[in-house]
């Protein structure tokens, strides 16, 4: 009962928070402190806590290097000119009335590409808002269309990490994965390009006098050369290089270009690169082209590092073990199972903080329940895609969502307007779920039953 205590606590202590526009980390760290206290009353020593939560962090460092080496991606783009230029030639490709549905269609096809959701709202995607600032649209919902079409191809892409993490999981095919998604995507999709093409209607770009426009040339010098940067991570990621160098590759050639192109000091530069991307008072562009820098993710590393910490009280078997009989129960009630598959993916995506620990939760929780079933792998691998993958994002302390909305200069206020991540699960609870043959993977290995 303690335990249970404990975690309505932890959970309002986050939603109020966020309700009200506060620290996610404060309460975080309330929920650290309640768990280890509850832990301790139960006999499980300081030590292995600690050795629980180490274990836990340890599994984001990756994540926390790729968040700084965004930060200073974003700022140093900005130093070379790279999101001015995209920006001043996205103004005249964009058309203005159809603006939040091309930040959705345009950030998700370069999801697609890239197979990275982070990828895509740190590139296109801040060109997307300096546009959106300049132009007064509601940026709540630019924001949302952004980071819910970076999920369209985290979740729909032959390079995506999570992709391949389902597949190995259920030892199942990605190809056919892909597929298979199709089957239950173009319904969500339709709705959510339509919903979209509404607000763009009714939230048009409003500085079609080209003042932005003819802002840009005065404060940064343009060239071509500007956007190899941006070029230099759609080749890289195409060609399957590792995240971190990519990002590595694009972040040394926007300093070169910062430094030849736009003049920048090395002193200059090095301060951009740590504090961000800031022009000088009385510029027109002031309020519009900042931020990025090592310092900006700073606060988010911190949250990053809480949330896996208390990730690693709350996916231990004591707490594990006591969702097991209400699941049997649950599965032999004849309700579908997607429909809690769905629940526990929404679980899963709260306690497990990213969106990784919310696949693998959900993945083990339900597999023996999918086999009991009858019901092939793919369909298991097809429920999660439609489930934990899409659901991550829209929980205000997971990874998933928290990071590409601070990338963004945004907070949890996306999540309503994130339309497409709820639109998918939600249209899978009131339709037919597709009842499929197993087909075999060849690249697959014997699988351990849990």
């Amino acid at each position: 009962m303690d335990l249970w205590f404990t975690l309505g606590i932890s959970f309002g202590g986050l939603v109020l928070t966020i309700g009200r526009g506060g620290f996610v980390g404060y309460p975080l760290l309330l929920a650290i402190t309640l768990c280890s206290l509850c832990y301790l009353r139960r006999g499980v020593s300081l030590w292995q806590l600690l050795q629980q939560m180490a274990a836990s962090v340890r599994r984001a460092a990756s994540v926390m290097g790729i968040l700084l080496l965004i930060g200073g991606v974003v700022a140093l783009w900005m130093a070379a000119g790279t999101v001015p230029s995209l920006v001043y030639y996205g103004l005249g490709l964009i058309n203005p009335n159809l603006f939040i549905l091309s930040a959705f269609l345009l950030t998700a096809a370069i999801a697609v590409l890239i197979g990275t959701s982070f990828g895509a709202v740190g590139t296109v995607g801040i060109a997307l808002m300096v546009m959106a600032r300049s132009g007064e649209v509601n940026l709540d919902w630019v924001t949302g269309a952004i980071i819910a079409g970076a999920y369209v191809g985290d979740r729909w892409s032959p390079l995506s990490s999570s992709a391949h993490l389902v597949a190995t999981l259920t030892q199942t095919n990605i190809y056919h994965n892909l597929q298979l998604m199709l089957r239950t995507t173009w319904l969500p999709l339709t709705i959510t390009c339509s919903i979209y093409w509404g607000m763009s209607l009714s939230h048009p770009l409003k500085a079609t006098d080209n003042s932005l426009a003819a802002a840009i040339p005065e404060v940064f010098n343009l060239h071509p050369v500007t956007l190899i940067p941006a070029i230099a991570v759609l080749v890289l990621a195409c060609s399957r290089l590792k995240v971190s160098y990519t990002l590595l590759v694009s972040l040394g050639l926007a300093a070169i270009i910062a430094v030849s192109l736009q003049k920048l000091d090395g002193s200059t530069l090095l301060k951009t690169l740590v504090l961000g991307y800031q022009l000088e008072d009385g510029s027109p562009l002031q309020t519009i082209l900042k931020g990025g820098g090592l310092l900006s993710m700073a606060r988010v590393c911190l949250v990053v590092t809480l949330s896996m910490a208390l990730a690693g009280l709350l996916i231990s078997p004591q707490i594990l073990n006591r969702f097991e009989q209400p699941l049997q129960r649950f599965y032999q009630s004849n309700c579908p199972i997607f429909w809690g598959t769905t629940g526990v993916g929404l679980g899963a995506a709260i306690v497990g903080c990213t969106q990784t620990l919310a696949i693998l939760l959900t993945q083990k929780l339900t597999h023996t329940l999918y086999i009991e079933a009858n019901l092939a792998p793919q369909r298991q691998a097809l429920d999660l895609e439609d489930t934990a993958v899409v659901i991550a994002p829209l929980i205000p302390w997971n990874i998933a969502g928290l990071v590409p909305a601070a990338i963004l200069g945004s907070d949890a206020g996306f999540i309503p307007y994130a339309v497409y991540l709820y639109l998918l699960p939600l249209v899978g609870l009131f339709t037919h779920r597709p009842v499929l043959p197993t087909i075999p993977n060849p690249d697959a290995v014997p699988s351990v039953k849990p």
